[in-house]
């Protein structure tokens, strides 16, 4: 059986790689808001997203980061995370930008979206755990067949590395 989990992204450009990602299939994801329903939800304010964050998240064990040039530091991206963690919520880095967008371009690695939040009281960084993919290969066929490989995996070493931490 699949794992269920939630799919965090920076939605407008990176929506049709995140599309990419979940079509493969390994793991089961949340349905993602359409622009219309996103529109809705935001005009509701904090309150309203922070509700729709966590109603999208019941259920799952893991939350995927799919991380593109701009994902990092972002307030709802980082709202996810650390619900995710606090919740007990395995949580997972993928890197994105190789894959192509829907104008078959990809674009610049974005930074470690876990470099941006803290580890408990000690000083370090969720980084220093939760980890982050950078998948290999010379093209976005390439980085998409290490995704399609190694996914589910990821998602399983995050519920285990949560569990121990």
């Amino acid at each position: 059986m699949a794992r269920r989990a939630f799919y965090s992204f920076h939605y407008m450009p990176d929506n049709w790689r995140a599309a990419t990602v979940r079509n493969i299939g390994v793991i089961e994801g949340n349905r993602p808001a359409s622009d219309n329903d996103w529109e809705t939800i935001k005009k509701g304010g904090d309150a309203a997203i922070k509700r729709w964050i966590a109603n999208q998240m019941y259920g799952r064990s893991c939350t995927v980061v799919l991380v593109g040039t701009n994902t990092a530091n972002r307030k709802w991206i980082n709202h996810e995370i650390i619900k995710s963690w606090d919740d007990g919520m395995g949580v997972v880095g993928i890197h994105i930008h190789g894959l192509r967008n829907s104008e078959g371009k990809t674009s610049p690695k974005g930074n470690n979206p876990f470099d941006y939040i803290g580890y408990g009281n000690t000083g370090r960084k969720l980084s220093s755990v939760v980890k982050c993919y950078n998948p290999s290969g010379s093209n976005s066929q390439d980085r998409y067949d290490w995704i399609a490989k190694h996914l589910e995996n990821a998602a399983e070493e995050a519920v285990r590395i949560r569990r121990e931490h």
